[in-house]
């Protein structure tokens, strides 16, 4: 079916929208999305995925050069630098999450920073903060496109589809197109777009973010060049279309009409406090609860007196992993963050490594797990629960459930719990001058003249024995 003139009012959003309509609201909620991502990317230099990518990637070269992230000395190609950034971001599952779901953040601020340090310009932090902005809401309103898009994915990784449209939509606007070309670069990131869940809970998901921030910058380059794609590639099914059984595109809203309001204004991002999938908070939550419930009534309860545990979860095969080896299929087992919480009473950046993942007490536990997905349990991040019941040797028995965990959406983190998550991320890469620059410059970046001024902070990297790890768990 083609329905005439959407991809347009996209092209002419992405090139119309100025600083003016960016409301107090967006500008407090984008920042906390910026600086989130920061600090999971910081973090996330220092996995097995990253580096792996790095060393790739480094095999590239060009003039123009583009900085890597907790790196002092080393810097790659922009799409390059793009590609590393973005995958550090989604390397350990720790990054925001919206609704419907992807995780918008991680494909558009990665290529933003790498194109910024390349243009004459010298793009502003207000510029950096309105592209930012302009990236997020074209995901944002892609993803309403579908009713499908409102549940926990089943065929194809999100990011991978909208983020590399807000990349290319973000970087078309820090290029300054035409509304023309904003709408062929995102043409041509439509043909960049998809990727199979099949691969999650491996190394390849994160790629899935790194080649939406690449390839979208690319196909705003491309499109800069005077390339074309197709015209309507949002208007027919045969374009973005073929990724949703029930598409229902749109228009974008004049800018000038005063009908338009910004996405996020609305719907807000959840911050994971864990690094792992979202559903994990959920049921991490109900663990805890449950078994802090169960140690008020039985007297010195230890978790080798469980006899059995139940999870009450949504359907989703991809995060029901009942004996997870690697950190990934760790990231995404339902069985293994409840036991990891009810072994340690809590779950870390740390609970991940591969002696945690392998120790005997974990693995028998495991065991003793049974997972159940009652019918009024949707699988959708907006509405979902988790429950966890006990029940022990002994003949005790208790349950706890969790509706929306603290970091969700309707129940966001303070902006002090948001801060205290990036200076943990952080410092286990940067220098504290490094980790208070960035905060300094994320908290005035509509106020800062060049926002390459971020990417200075981003390199001050600390010795291992400088380093600062914070221990505190939100």
């Amino acid at each position: 079916m083609l329905r005439k003139g959407i991809t347009d009012s996209f092209g002419a959003a992405i090139h119309a929208l100025g600083p003016s309509q960016l409301t107090d609201g967006v500008i407090h909620r984008s920042k906390r999305m910026m600086l989130d991502t920061l600090g999971v990317g910081l973090l996330g230099t220092r996995t097995a995925v990253f580096n792996k990518a790095l060393e790739y990637s480094q095999t590239f070269t060009s003039e123009q050069r583009s900085s890597v992230w907790g790196r002092s000395d080393l810097t790659l190609t922009p799409y390059y630098a793009a590609f590393v950034n973005g995958i550090a971001v989604h390397s350990m599952d720790f990054d925001d999450t919206w609704h419907p779901a992807t995780h918008p953040s991680g494909a558009v601020l990665p290529a933003l920073l790498a194109l910024a340090e390349q243009l004459p310009s010298r793009p502003s932090g207000l510029d950096l903060l309105l592209a930012f902005n302009v990236g997020i809401e074209v995901q944002g309103r892609l993803l309403r496109f579908s009713r499908e898009a409102y549940n926990i994915p089943e065929r194809f990784h999100p990011p991978s589809v909208v983020g590399v449209m807000g990349s290319a939509a973000a970087s078309a606007k820090l290029l300054g197109l035409s509304p023309s070309q904003c709408s062929h670069a995102l043409a041509i990131a439509a043909s960049s777009a998809g990727a199979p869940l099949a691969n999650a809970a491996t190394q390849t998901k994160p790629l899935h973010i790194g080649n939406a921030a690449r390839r979208g910058l690319e196909a705003a380059q491309l499109a800069r060049t005077g390339l074309e794609g197709n015209p309507a590639v949002l208007d027919v099914d045969s374009g973005l279309g073929v990724y949703y059984k029930d598409y229902s595109p749109s228009a974008m809203p004049d800018c000038a009409s005063g009908t338009f309001r910004w996405i996020l204004e609305d719907q807000d991002v959840a911050f994971k406090r864990i690094p792992a999938h979202l559903a994990m908070h959920w049921l991490v939550d109900a663990a805890l609860a449950a078994s802090a419930e169960l140690q008020e009534t039985v007297w010195s309860f230890d978790p080798s007196q469980i006899r059995r545990v139940t999870l009450r979860v949504p359907p989703s095969k991809y995060i029901d992993c009942p004996l997870p080896t690697t950190e990934h299929q760790a990231r995404h087992s339902f069985q293994f963050n409840a036991c990891s919480a009810l072994l340690d009473n809590k779950v870390t950046v740390a609970s991940f490594d591969p002696a945690q993942i392998n120790r005997p007490a974990l693995r028998e536990l495991l065991s003793k797990v049974e997972v159940t997905t009652p019918a009024d349990n949707r699988p959708s991040f907006d509405n979902m629960y988790c429950e966890v019941q006990i029940e022990t040797a002994q003949g005790g028995s208790c349950t706890a459930r969790c509706n929306t965990f603290y970091g969700h959406w309707r129940k966001p983190l303070s902006q002090q719990d948001l801060v205290e998550k990036f200076c943990a991320n952080a410092s286990s890469v940067l220098s504290t001058e490094g980790v208070e620059g960035v905060i300094d410059v994320v908290e005035n970046i509509e106020k800062v003249p060049e926002c390459s001024v971020l990417g200075s902070y981003l390199r001050m990297t600390s010795d291992a024995h400088q380093r600062v790890y914070s221990t505190r768990n939100l």
